[in-house]
């Protein structure tokens, strides 16, 4: 009975082993780099990401981490069709806000792989939720069809954040209210065609 006991525990150990195992095999980490508009601009000079992608089967979560931004600043995450503008098709994550020393830390669910991407199989009424300039909510769709978005951006949250920054103030609609700022970093690391998302299956 001992040695049946025994084999139990071990196989039980090994089974947890090689669960483990597989669950650091489906961990992929990518570097974020500073955006094309903030290089151009010579602002935020020591800002950069990392970006760790767990696949949980059904779902992936993202962890993202960034530094050498502004402390105590909002910024806005996006799951991306282009690095660089006109950043093609876009798709919300949520907030990243950073510390006194300019760090910060964010955490969101969805799919983050192969199979991330945008489809719409026709037109249709939207709602119009936020109507000021320059960025109004359309009140259509436009029809397209699956189109994969395989980059990382993240955004100032405001215009005014960006200008605290060295950085130039444009305006953009990539945050909740359409009146953000600047990209602040982005995956333009890597090819248009071949973003980070793409190599996770």
């Amino acid at each position: 009975m001992k040695t049946v006991s025994r084999f139990l525990v071990l196989a039980t150990g090994l089974l947890l082993a090689l669960a483990s195992l597989t669950a650091v095999a489906q961990n992929t980490t990518f570097n974020m780099v500073r955006s094309a508009g903030a290089t151009a601009a010579n602002c935020i000079p020591e800002a950069k990401g990392r970006v760790t992608i767990n696949s949980l089967g059904n779902v992936e979560v993202m962890h993202l981490e960034a530094s050498g931004l502004p402390p105590r600043t909002e910024f806005d995450a996006f799951v991306i069709q282009l690095p660089n503008a006109p950043f093609g098709l876009s798709w919300y994550q949520g907030d990243l806000t950073t510390d006194a020393n300019g760090r910060g830390i964010a955490d969101f669910v969805g799919r983050f792989s192969i199979e991330t991407f945008i489809v719409a199989p026709g037109s249709g009424p939207a709602p119009v939720v936020h109507n000021q300039a320059p960025f109004p909510d359309a009140n259509s769709n436009p029809a397209t069809g699956p189109v994969h978005t395989f980059h990382v951006g993240l955004w100032f949250g405001s215009p005014e954040a960006a200008v605290a920054a060295g950085c130039p103030g444009t305006v953009t609609p990539f945050n909740g209210d359409h009146n953000a700022g600047i990209q602040a970093l982005s995956t333009r690391n890597f090819g248009n065609f071949n973003g980070p998302l793409r190599q996770i299956q």
